[in-house]
């Protein structure tokens, strides 16, 4: 089973970015709902391409390089 994970990204312009989690869904339908939702509110209108969608399975490790310090 995967997961959708949306977050909304804003570019500070220093070089930092501004991340917003909004939330975990259960298919794709459901985030782009919560896109079309979020797009009608300030802040995430302003920047309608911010939004961020990733994929996961669950019940995975899907960091396994390390740190490498």
């Amino acid at each position: 089973m995967t997961v959708f994970v949306l977050q909304h990204v804003r570019d500070e312009g220093d070089g930092a970015e501004n991340v917003k989690f909004i939330g975990v869904y259960s298919s794709r339908a459901n985030t782009d709902a919560a896109i079309s939702r979020l797009l009608q509110v300030p802040g995430f209108c302003s920047i309608p391409d911010g939004f961020c969608v990733d994929e996961y399975e669950l019940d995975m490790d899907h960091w396994k390089e390390g740190f490498g310090w």
